[in-house]
């Protein structure tokens, strides 16, 4: 218990900066054209998943259990995306690097719940997949809308609170090493290191959230594939298996997206310089929310049905 409040019940006085001053990029000229890019990646991200969204509920063929995820995916890529790119913007394109106190917690609150969830909305999706491809006759009493939205809202309740623990214990915090936060958004690890007292409570959960939110999603999604390949391969012909197959090639290029430039940064985190990380973190941050949707048109039979259907009843 002393572990995780000790500063609970002592007269501590906590140093609270007024404001912290997001560094972002270090020593590379003409870094405003990257933000300018990522303006425009941040454009059509607004625009595809906004399109992927009306699509859903515009087609009434769409509304299955799945498409709740694809809707909910697309929900948070779009909030995620709002999130983090037009503060970035106000940031550097306008030299606000200095962030009030509070804002910043709330910034990194929004950042890492949207980020968190698309994370499980790939773990939702490969569990469709999973009883789809497996259990087919099973499907519609195994995932219905209402197991399937009980699913998505206990995504949500858990990375909220996660990320509100994590928030919470960082104002318990006294800042009076630095006020420089070494990334492009008041990131976490670097938040908790600035702290002159002690901050195991906040190091633990710097550990605990890669791996509530990256390692084990990704793993459970590994293990679903491995499942249905081995499965498919006691019982399929080759032509079922790669048919069964081309049903997951949308969600395995979500998965690879997203989880790929994010594990190679945390595993290489103390190597790599302070720069390519940030690139690596923003890129992660507006890539997948651009791309999900393109893939989803081009990879997925049903929305590229009910895109050409709705486009014939407007035309």
């Amino acid at each position: 218990m002393n572990f995780f409040s000790s500063a609970l019940g002592k007269n501590i006085t906590f140093v609270r900066p007024a404001y912290f001053i997001i560094s972002g990029f270090i020593g590379i000229p003409n870094i405003k054209y990257y933000y300018v890019f990522l303006l425009f990646v941040y454009i059509v991200s607004v625009l595809g998943n906004t399109a992927v969204m009306s699509v859903i509920c515009l087609d009434h063929n769409l509304r299955t259990p799945k498409y709740i995820a694809v809707f909910n995916l697309a929900f948070a890529d779009l909030f995620g995306s709002s999130a983090v790119v037009p503060k970035v913007l106000d940031i550097f394109l306008f030299n606000h690097h200095h962030i009030p106190f509070n804002n910043c917690f709330t910034f990194m609150f929004f950042c890492y719940t949207c980020l968190s969830m698309q994370a499980l909305n790939l773990v939702a999706l490969a569990y469709d997949r999973l009883v789809a491809i497996i259990f087919p006759l099973h499907y519609h009493v195994k995932v219905t809308h209402r197991f399937m939205f009980s699913l998505i809202a206990s995504f949500w309740l858990f990375v909220i609170t996660v990320t509100l623990i994590a928030v919470c214990l960082l104002t318990q915090l006294s800042y009076c090493k630095s006020v420089i936060i070494n990334s492009y958004f008041c990131d976490h690890g670097q938040i908790y290191r600035l702290a002159c007292n002690d901050y195991p409570p906040s190091l633990v959960i710097g550990v605990l959230l890669p791996v509530l939110i990256l390692w084990l999603p990704l793993a459970f999604i590994l293990c679903t594939y491995l499942y249905i390949g081995y499965s498919l391969s006691k019982v399929a012909t080759s032509q079922e298996r790669v048919k069964a197959f081309k049903t997951c090639t949308a969600h395995l290029s979500l998965v690879a997206i997203y989880f790929l430039p994010v594990l190679i940064t945390f595993t290489y985190m103390e190597k790599i310089h302070p720069n390519a990380r940030i690139i690596n973190l923003s890129l992660t941050s507006v890539f997948p929310p651009m791309l999900n949707p393109i893939i989803y048109v081009l990879q997925t039979q049903e929305i590229k049905k009910s895109v050409k259907k709705l486009f014939r009843i407007r035309v």
